[in-house]
């Protein structure tokens, strides 16, 4: 095990369980498969939403102890995490390993295919262009981000891969603990800049 997963490992013995009803999975026409949230109520959606954000802030945390800038991000698949990593560009040495593309990778190869019906991503940054495809490619059915980046997102910031006409628009839940989020990153650049 490497060390990567070794910090992963520890992060997800901490979130593994979570307390609060995982919302139901409705067919959307053949093979797409959604995630229905009328069964929840505002509350238990938020409180989920921010418990798995939580875990994300922490896979974040375990990218700056690494020198990574810190995204976090997670897939859950009928109240499971089914994958967790953050970025990794620079450890990696991979121009593509943003933690969303990793965690989608990670995804597929759990599930056993390309396309992630029923899942919902969680990530601290809100998607970048090169992620936002990978979301509308998997077709993620819901993204969940923290933060937005007024440089490179692309669910609403530069720009909304849900507004063109894509084959595939995923429901978008955005500011998700985004105080925290933002700390995180804020915190990361500070130390950056005192010590180049």
């Amino acid at each position: 095990m490497t060390d990567r997963e070794k910090m992963i490992s520890s992060v997800l013995e901490r979130w593994r369980s979570c307390p609060y009803p995982a919302p139901k999975t409705a067919r959307r026409g053949k093979p797409h498969t959604t995630v229905d949230l009328s069964g929840l109520s505002e509350e238990n959606i938020r409180l989920r939403d921010e418990f798995y954000m939580s875990c994300a802030i922490e896979l974040g945390r375990c990218a700056a102890s690494v020198g990574e800038i810190p995204v976090g991000a997670l897939i859950v698949c009928g109240g499971e995490i089914i994958a967790a990593d953050f970025n990794g560009r620079e450890t990696e040495k991979n121009a593509l390993y943003h933690a969303e593309c990793a965690v989608i990778d990670k995804a597929c190869r759990a599930l056993g295919g390309w396309r992630l019906p029923g899942c919902e991503l969680y990530v601290t940054l809100e998607p970048c262009i090169m992620c936002a495809g990978g979301v509308i490619s998997s077709r993620l059915p819901r993204v969940i981000f923290g933060s937005n980046d007024p440089k490179g997102g692309f669910f609403g910031s530069v720009a909304d891969a849900t507004a063109f006409g894509l084959n595939h628009k995923p429901v978008i839940t955005k500011g998700i603990l985004e105080r925290e989020c933002g700390e995180l990153l804020r915190e990361f650049f500070q130390r950056k800049r005192e010590n180049p």
